[in-house]
């Protein structure tokens, strides 16, 4: 078993660089499958999500080459049309985009129900069934709990999404590359992955326009080609950073950033009393550690980020005031609250609604990261803590932050990874 120990009260200072996206990478990796050709991708976030997707492209017969520490090469030209293995795709949710890339070059695709973090329910699909068939293909689930999808031929279509989803935009967007005729995807969602994935696939030779916007239009190719992409920083491990340095205190310079990506975030870290500079590709983020009390509610892009809002929930606790979040996006969101009440926190639930009491100061405790953002979050409130704070379930952050340890040992926090045996199970002997 492996944890984290952090020793907190340290204010932070130097600079961190920022990743690759680790939500375009797990995109853009499986949108390689299109062409029957080598793709060389650069800014590769080093992290267990783009590991695990790489292996199932691996598996089904691409040929992966790692050309440096964040660039590698992708030859899809003998990718089987195969069913994807079940159990590396159920360690992350991005697997449930092998279906749209599958779908649009070989016209059948059948993936396992995704996986990663658990909110409490089976991440829904609807969505995405409905862009499918929209396109002509029929879609159901069979035996094994795995989702099939076939189509004799995809043809473009208007699909009205009826929620504001990411997954299902792109998986569209995916399928529809290839297919005959103009599809329309209304009620987009307008992440800045949405559009890096875009510019991907336009690379390559696809006509995708209207990324960014909620109406996104693609002009169907008979086929499209390789070639060279960076991925663009990764604006929720840029952002966690930011509420480290908030919490902790400190003056921290985050380099290979879009400060236009961090808007929301950064109005913010403004309104709680964080100082935060704007640069060409970097930001500057000094705090004094004392933060005010502010209300947020995450929203679709260009809103606030619900991948930032356990984060926030982290700095809001130690703010003055009563500050209120709302949990626009998923259900069964604060999940972690529970652990950061461990730590003194006051945090009150009210299904999509968090009413946060900020005190003067939490402690360090042992507590157990539930997801991907939650156990950042848990970093963050160590990070700020009186003592020493050993957190668990590690995995789940490693999923999203490359080289999270090392990145803030270097900004001076007291942090280890560790490894501990675990406890042998007691057995009783009767007498």
């Amino acid at each position: 078993m492996v944890k984290y120990v952090v020793r907190g009260g340290r204010t932070l200072h130097g600079e961190i660089n920022i990743g690759g996206a680790k939500n375009a990478a797990v995109a853009i990796i499986p949108a390689t499958i299109l062409t029957k050709s080598v793709c060389r991708i650069e800014n590769i976030p080093k992290v267990s999500d783009v590991t695990t997707i790489l292996e199932i492209l691996e598996e089904l017969g691409a040929k992966v080459r790692l050309i440096d520490d964040t660039t590698i090469e992708i030859d899809t030209t003998n990718f089987r049309n195969a069913p994807a293995p079940y159990e590396l795709v159920r360690r992350i949710r991005a697997s449930y985009y092998l279906i749209g890339a599958m779908l649009g070059r070989f016209g059948r695709a059948q993936v396992a129900m995704p996986g990663g973090c658990n909110f409490g329910s089976v991440r829904p699909i609807d969505q995405h069934k409905k862009g499918f068939e929209g396109l002509g293909a029929t879609v159901e689930v069979i035996e094994g709990g795995y989702i099939q999808a076939t189509a004799d031929k995809l043809v473009g279509a208007t699909i009205y999404m009826d929620v504001v989803s990411v997954g299902a935009t792109i998986n569209v967007m995916l399928a529809a590359v290839l297919s005959e005729g103009v599809t329309v995807i209304e009620n987009a969602a307008k992440e800045p992955h949405i559009v890096d994935l875009a510019n991907f696939l336009n690379s390559m030779g696809a006509e995708v326009k209207g990324a960014g916007t909620d109406v996104i239009k693609i002009h169907g190719k008979s086929e499209i080609h390789g070639g060279t992409y960076a991925i663009i920083p990764d604006q929720i491990e840029a952002g966690t950073y930011m509420t480290a340095v908030a919490a902790a205190g400190g003056e921290v310079t985050l380099t290979n950033v879009i400060p236009k990506h961090l808007e929301c975030i950064t109005a913010k870290l403004i309104e709680m009393g964080v100082d935060v500079e704007e640069l060409d590709d970097s930001v500057i983020v000094r705090s004094s550690g004392v933060l005010k009390r502010t209300n947020l509610k995450t929203l679709p892009y260009p809103g606030f980020p619900t991948d930032m809002q356990p984060q926030m929930a982290s700095c809001l606790a130690i703010a003055r005031g009563t500050s209120v979040i709302t949990e626009g996006i998923w259900d069964n969101r604060f999940r972690y609250v529970d652990e950061l009440k461990r730590m003194g926190a006051r945090i009150t639930v009210d299904g999509k609604l968090a009413v946060v009491e900020g005190v003067t100061a939490i402690t360090g405790a042992p507590v157990m990261a539930c997801d991907l953002r939650a156990g950042a979050a848990l970093v963050v409130a160590a990070l700020a803590a009186t003592g020493v704070s050993e957190i668990e379930g590690v995995h789940y952050i490693e999923r999203g932050y490359e080289d999270i340890v090392q990145k803030l040992t270097g900004i001076g926090a007291d942090i280890h990874r560790i490894e501990v045996a675990e406890a042998e199970p007691a057995i009783l002997v009767a007498l």
